[in-house]
């Protein structure tokens, strides 16, 4: 089992995203890269949330996604943190969604 990544001044991980990086073999790095720098966003099913894709580098035909929403419950900091809720391994090509507002992908990038 991986170690539990420690929430920081950018990122906070709940314990669903722990368990899901460890069932799917998906390293904290790999999901802040995927964040960072992704090669597709979407709105999340969840309400106020952002998926991100990046296509797997392996000989499998397979996408690597991440849930994530920005989190408001801090007063006292001068930027939000992300917090990630979940990841996955989607085998094949996904279908393209609802594309996320481009004000929404400012203020992640502003974070990071």
């Amino acid at each position: 089992m991986l170690e539990r990544p420690k929430n920081d001044g950018k990122y906070m991980w709940t314990n669903h995203i722990t368990l899901k990086m460890a069932y799917y073999r998906i390293s904290p790095s790999l999901v802040k890269r995927i964040v960072r720098f992704p090669e597709r966003i979407e709105e999340g099913i969840a309400e106020n949330t952002v998926a991100a894709m990046k296509q797997s580098d392996s000989k499998k035909k397979e996408e690597i996604w991440t849930m994530y929403q920005l989190s408001k419950e801090e007063t006292n900091r001068s930027k939000p943190r992300i917090k990630l809720i979940t990841t996955w391994r989607y085998p094949g090509k996904s279908p393209k969604r609802n594309p996320i507002p481009k004000e929404i992908i400012n203020e992640v990038k502003n974070i990071l």
